[in-house]
């Protein structure tokens, strides 16, 4: 088989990324900084580079010039990651040879296309339909799952979570598993068998320390039926769910809005260190995760979907100062219409506005099947409106009242650009 090396200083990004070759029947091997990526570079003469911008003890720079002076190794080619590069340091990296510059957090589906491209053979995916998002707030780990179950998604979710745990530096989790309006059957207990194992050891949380959010009987009786699962709780409703987590009584604090949206959305880590693992990979992101060589950015194109005009000026004014082009309406309506002549990078939708609301839109792309990157706004306490959405495949939500710079956060999340 061909043989990949991929130098990155990063253990849990070279274990993942090895696991995921080797299933594709390859062959890797692993380089832990620049020196020691460059000495396995001249000895094992791989039939592709996978190498991180940013290295230690040898640069990613002086591992390609000595790589391009080395007849034995001038013609491997090479895909480079990194977290932050500007367009400056990818033109300088192609005169090496580099075919790829993929931006972290890696999104699977992207660093798979690139390596088929490169290597020119096929490396199949479960295609299964599967949103899954995960963030940590006050030792709480959010995992929300809509429209299905992905192989791909839950293996790549475990590292996720070991990833989300360093960065945060928890010890003993408490987790919620969201997956109210998935649809699940006898034809998915080994997917389900294979997320609440894959939650419980890469998570390393109790089975009591865990909750899961569903409707569905068959997902209630799979977990009462196996001893190891059966002291997860099973709830239907999002209040409970966060009352038991945070161990405070309904009439407590745990109602107040704005502790919700403090919880429902993502912490900061602590630390400097980044994510390099992204849950999407849906096509429609694709243009702006892979950044050709030789390519430059364009100028996005940015929707605000909602009936408070003041929310529509914030997004407007904080994002046409980045370079957006952003068109603002004030109902679903009039975006539908739009949709019928332009596209959008990405959509804000407000849930609640009048002639058209933000459900109804997304019932509307869903029938028409255009697929758009969309976070929803919402002003809601009551957890079970944001599920809904998230149903309909959303990739992410954000509670008011908002803030500049968490947009420009979440946008950076879902469009993988740096601005």
């Amino acid at each position: 088989g061909k043989k990949v090396l991929i130098i990155d200083e990063s253990a849990l990004f070279r274990e993942y990324l090895e696991s995921r070759l080797r299933r594709c029947g390859l062959d890797v091997v692993q380089g832990t900084n620049g020196l020691d990526g460059g000495v396995k570079l001249r000895q094992e003469l791989p039939d592709l580079l996978i190498m991180d911008y940013y290295l230690t003890r040898k640069t990613s720079i002086e591992i390609l010039q000595e790589k391009q002076e080395n007849p034995n190794t001038a013609d491997i080619p090479t895909i480079m990651v990194s977290g932050k590069i500007d367009k400056n340091r990818i033109i300088e990296v192609a005169r090496y040879g580099v075919k790829k510059v993929l931006t972290k957090p890696i999104q699977l589906n992207v660093m798979v296309k690139a390596i088929s491209e490169v290597l020119n053979m096929k490396l199949t995916m479960d295609s299964t339909p599967c949103v899954i998002e995960a963030h940590f707030n006050d030792d709480i780990l959010f995992i929300e799952i809509a429209r299905g179950l992905n192989d791909e998604k839950v293996d790549l979710l475990r590292y996720k979570i070991r990833e989300l745990l360093t960065l945060y530096k928890a010890v003993l989790p408490k987790v919620l598993i969201m997956m109210s309006d998935v649809q699940f059957d006898e034809t998915d207990d080994e997917k389900l068998e294979y997320l609440l194992r894959t939650v419980i050891e890469a998570g390393g949380a109790s089975a009591n320390c865990i909750k899961v959010l569903t409707k569905s009987d068959f997902v209630k009786q799979f977990i009462a039926s196996r001893k190891e699962y059966s002291r997860i709780a099973v709830l239907e409703s999002l209040e409970k769910a966060m009352d038991e987590l945070i161990g405070l009584k309904p009439d407590s604090v745990a109602h107040d809005v704005a502790m919700r949206a403090k919880l429902l959305s993502a912490a900061a880590p602590g630390g400097e260190q980044e994510e390099s693992f992204l849950l999407r990979f849906d096509a429609e992101a694709e243009r702006a995760q892979v950044e050709e060589a030789e390519g430059g950015k364009r100028s996005l194109s940015l929707a605000v979907v909602d009936d408070d005009m003041i929310i529509r000026e914030l997004v407007r004014n904080a994002f046409a100062e980045a370079g957006f082009t952003v068109a603002v309406f004030e109902n679903g309506r009039e975006f539908v219409t739009a949709l019928q002549s332009r596209t959008f990078d990405l959509v804000f939708l407000d849930l609640i506005m009048p002639e058209m609301d933000g459900f109804q839109v997304l019932e509307f792309l869903r029938n028409e099947n255009i697929q758009l990157p969309i976070i929803v706004f919402s002003a809601l306490s009551m957890k079970e409106t944001v599920v809904k959405a998230v149903g309909y495949g959303i990739h992410s939500y954000m509670i008011k009242p908002l803030k500049p710079e968490r947009l420009f956060r979440k946008a950076a999340e879902i469009l993988q650009t740096n601005f």
